[in-house]
């Protein structure tokens, strides 16, 4: 279990980050600011607070026993954080905030284009404020473009997108990746783009305005999808778990269950076929190579389909892991969260929290191993507004 009383020793430890943000994709970024040990100050409306606090059920059950104002969603993306209180909406709360950003690295909100400006928080006012702020802005559509108005949300930016397009079943309707992966992608972006503005501003002494939008980071990650429909002018059809232009490389139905195989080249296929006892497969014309396994794939896959539907689920991946040949089981989250590895990786984490009936929190581990500056868990996430008088008197200096 992590201690939340440790110093930060992460490679951001120093800094601090003003979080105007709500909902995934910007607490998404200043978590993961906050997990590399920059100090974060969440800004949060007085008895309301971030919108995913309500997003339940599941939420986490207080010492009566009785459910608390943290739902799991909003657990999922607010450690490392601190939170102030503070009503954006009136004179004194937006003051409190311009007086906290001079005492802040970076500023990131999530607001509609200029949403911040009646309140005198917009990038053009703290900027001039103090120059060597990074304000980073996420929105649905970015700060420019006939699209700028309208709200960002994951599923809009995946419809908007054509991620969508390319989801699903051949024959069924266009479906959304099953987490707010835009959200949580932009987030990353965000992320990457601010340690890239910090790099500048270390040399410069120069801060700059960060816009960045849901939908443009979603188009990004059509990767191949988008380059293959640019190069050829034709759109790619749903899939469903098949890949455009990897055969075989898919989902297929053991005779215990599901398991995928992800032959990636020639001897790869080969050693499978070798698995399954056909080794003919590997030495027919139509299936050699993986130019000819893509056209004919239909042929190949219903063969693929009859043989492995004979064997073990468990037999096959034994197999298949002795042989090099990429593949596994698709687990269930218990299976997840139970495996070996994750407990290795520490991608399961426990934090203290007093206010709950375990005294503890269950949450997902930051990826990322960093060999001399650790990540490290010091806050469980805030209830709203836990450290109001803790930050306006040790960062503003106010009494009380």
């Amino acid at each position: 279990m992590s201690d939340p009383n440790s110093s930060p020793t992460g490679p951001l430890a120093g800094l601090r980050v003003l979080d105007l943000s709500r909902i995934l994709a910007g607490p998404t970024c200043t978590q993961l600011l906050g997990d590399y040990g920059a100090d974060v100050i969440k800004v949060e409306k007085p008895g309301l607070g971030d919108d995913t606090r309500a997003w339940g059920p599941p939420y986490v059950t207080g010492a009566d026993g009785t459910p608390t104002a943290e739902s799991a969603y909003y657990l999922s993306a607010n450690r490392n954080k601190r939170s102030v209180a503070l009503d954006i909406a009136t004179p004194e709360g937006a003051a409190k905030v311009r007086a906290l950003a001079k005492h802040c690295d970076i500023v990131i909100e999530n607001f509609k284009t200029d949403g911040l400006k009646k309140y005198g928080l917009d990038h053009e006012r703290l900027c001039a404020d103090h120059p060597g702020l990074i304000y980073c802005s996420i929105t649905g559509f970015g700060q420019t473009g006939p699209n700028a108005h309208k709200p960002g949300y994951d599923l809009l930016a995946q419809a908007f997108s054509g991620i969508m397009s390319l989801t699903g079943a051949p024959d069924g309707e266009p479906m959304k990746v099953g987490v707010g992966i835009a959200d949580v992608v932009c987030g990353l972006y965000a992320t990457t783009a601010i340690l890239a503005a910090l790099r500048h501003r270390d040399q410069t002494g120069v801060g700059q305005h960060i816009d960045i939008a849901l939908a443009d980071t979603t188009v990004s990650w059509l990767i191949n999808a988008g380059t293959n429909y640019l190069t050829s002018g034709k759109e790619q059809p749903r899939l469903g778990n098949q890949h455009p232009n990897i055969v075989p490389y898919q989902v297929f139905e053991a005779s215990d269950g599901h398991l995928i195989v992800a032959a990636g080249n020639d001897g790869q296929f080969a050693r499978f076929c070798g698995i399954l006892e056909r080794g003919d497969l590997a030495r027919d014309p139509r299936f050699a190579t993986n130019i000819a396994r893509i056209e004919n794939r239909d042929a190949l896959i219903a063969l693929l389909v009859t043989e492995i539907r004979k064997r073990s689920k468990h037999d096959l991946v034994a197999a298949m892991d002795q042989n090099n040949v990429p593949g596994g089981s698709i687990n269930t989250l218990p299976e997840v969260f139970a495996s070996d590895q994750v407990a290795a990786r520490g991608m399961k984490i426990e934090m203290p929290n007093p206010n709950t009936q375990s005294g503890k929190v269950d949450l997902i581990g930051n990826p990322v191993k960093f060999s001399k500056t650790p990540v490290t868990y010091r806050q469980t996430p805030p209830t709203c507004g836990e450290h109001t008088g803790e930050i306006l008197r040790t960062v503003l200096g106010e009494d009380g």
